[in-house]
């Protein structure tokens, strides 16, 4: 079954895509307070979506979440589901790989992590690190101990191959993808680390490697343009979210992800038709332990 949605920040699926077309500010911004008022009502909305997928237990979501430093993942994910029964997602947040992760293959780590059917995956970062941050520091291909080819441009053409085939798979087995790039401008990531400086109760969040790895700029823009452009399909759809305004882009998100889940035409299971012809049956026997059958 085909759910995909239509949206201007779909990312197109013929190779074409640049970064550099996209703003980082929506183009009709809603003032803060009602962005923030409409959001509420779409997660309410988002929240009856999740019941039924768990109810129903055929298909599941994954939610992929990608973006420079600073550029509000964490934030969008904890806004987008507030409210929602916490039962029914699957939350996983992707760090440095570990000794482990890395004595397997680039997709071994996530793919252990993948929702369950009737369940909401999403994705703190991903195995898209590996076509990202790893493509900026190529250094690290040393800890994979892996065959690199020359020139090294292949890998991630293999790379891209491998993850399009993957989420393929997925989709063909009831997993419907989504993925969103939170697409921050650079002075908007120099303001945001600056208020980590200067707020004592956010200074936890600064590092100085946030600044050596703002020196890469230019170098994750090139990266990210490619990996979105080479893994945008039909099946995992890319969307480039402005994200300078953040109660802009976390109604962006949850809209996107409402209108999908109804999309999927999500229905509760009916009951057979034995114990749907019982029910009259069961309605009084409980009335009865209640003393509400008039006796």
């Amino acid at each position: 079954m085909d759910t995909r949605i239509d949206s201007p920040l779909q990312v197109p699926f013929d190779g074409s895509f640049r970064l550099d077309t996209r703003s980082t500010v929506p183009a009709s911004p809603l003032r803060d307070k009602v962005a923030k008022a409409q959001l509420k009502d779409t997660v309410k909305a988002f929240a009856e979506h999740q019941r039924a997928l768990y109810a129903e237990d055929r298909r599941s979501l994954l939610l992929i979440f990608q973006a420079i430093d600073a550029a509000g993942k964490d934030s969008t994910i904890r806004a987008v589901t507030r409210g929602v029964n916490p039962a029914g997602f699957q939350i996983h947040s992707f760090k440095a790989p570990n000794a482990e992760e890395l004595d397997h293959d680039f997709l071994w780590r996530t793919a252990k992590r993948l929702p369950e059917r009737g369940r909401i995956g999403i994705f703190n970062r991903s195995y898209y690190e590996e076509v990202l941050v790893v493509r900026v520091h190529p250094e690290y291909l040393a800890g994979q101990r892996i065959d690199v080819p020359d020139p090294i441009d292949d890998l991630w053409t293999r790379r891209f191959e491998a993850i399009r085939a993957h989420e393929r798979h997925l989709a063909d087995n009831g997993t419907v993808i989504m993925k969103f790039f939170l697409h921050v401008s650079r002075d908007e990531q120099a303001r945001r680390f600056l208020s980590r400086l200067q707020n004592p109760h956010k200074n936890w969040k600064f590092s100085a490697s946030d600044l050596k790895e703002r020196a890469h700029w230019d170098s994750y823009q090139h990266a990210f343009s490619e990996a979105l452009a080479a893994t945008s399909t039909p099946w995992a759809p890319w969307y480039v979210i402005p994200a300078d305004n953040k109660p802009n882009m976390r109604l962006s998100v949850a809209t996107l992800i409402e209108a999908q889940l109804r999309t999927m035409n999500l229905t509760y299971p009916a009951l057979d038709a034995e114990n749907r012809a019982r029910l009259p049956e069961f309605e009084a026997q409980l009335k009865r332990e209640l003393g509400l059958d008039g006796t």
